[in-house]
């Protein structure tokens, strides 16, 4: 992350992971470091973090970005990508996080709500969308009508979409509501208006859809377009 002021070289190289700050000034004594191309071998010189170069052994070196986690409760209206040709809100814009790069795990359709994980972490978000690893994702879906038994255990089974049958998941009729009911169902896989097509394809279709959950990280009581920060607890009940 960019700053303006000034600060000690070796304190800069230390705050980048590099190597403590005696270490650090033992690296300059050796000429090891540049500063904008230039080799420093001197104590006591200051760079300006985002505007001069630092390198070591001809390698850039750079303050590490602090890794952050949110939970969003995604609203109406709001596409899961960083920029939008037509012009459309985009989820980034519901969080202040200063300079920090977010950018949504996986995606919900524009008139789909619910729990979304926004985080500048790669690696924590190809974890969780890695098929191999099965991360299961709950939603709550109104759909038109209510499926008898057989129905709900041909989606649990698995049904062929788009040439290749679906995961297992697991389904529960909550309510009815009207000639319309609410269903819960759990699945891992992340193709594409997933649950929407499933329930199309039993003559069911989806009418109203929100995502709850991220394995056991529920989204609760937390109201549509707020977020909440999310801990190394919280972290780990995705994957359970």
């Amino acid at each position: 992350m960019a700053m303006s002021a000034p600060i000690r070289l070796q304190k800069y190289l230390a705050q980048c992971g590099l190597a403590s700050r005696r270490k650090a000034e033992q690296l300059i004594a050796e000429g090891l470091i540049s500063v904008d191309g230039k080799v420093v071998t001197e104590m006591g010189v200051s760079i300006t973090p985002g505007v001069n170069l630092v390198s070591f052994a001809g390698k850039q070196v750079a303050v590490k970005e602090e890794l952050v986690y949110y939970l969003l409760n995604k609203p109406k209206g709001y596409v899961t990508t960083l920029s939008d040709p037509q012009g459309r809100p985009i989820v980034t814009s519901l969080i202040e996080n200063g300079n920090i790069r977010l950018f949504p795990v996986g995606r919900l359709d524009l008139d789909t709500e619910g729990a979304l994980i926004m985080t500048n972490d790669g690696q924590l978000a190809q974890r969780i969308q890695h098929p191999s690893n099965e991360t299961n994702k709950t939603y709550e879906a109104l759909i038109k009508g209510c499926p008898g038994k057989e129905k709900i255990i041909l989606l649990e089974n698995g049904i062929h979409l788009e040439g290749k049958i679906t995961a297992p998941a697991t389904i529960t009729v909550l309510a009815a509501k009207g000639q319309n009911c609410l269903v819960k169902i759990t699945i891992h896989e992340g193709r594409k208006r997933q649950v929407k097509k499933m329930f199309s394809l039993i003559g069911h279709p989806v009418l109203y859809l929100k995502r709850i959950a991220y394995g056991k990280l529920t989204i609760g009581n937390l109201p549509s377009g707020s977020y909440r920060q999310l801990n190394s607890a919280d972290l780990k009940k995705i994957f359970l």
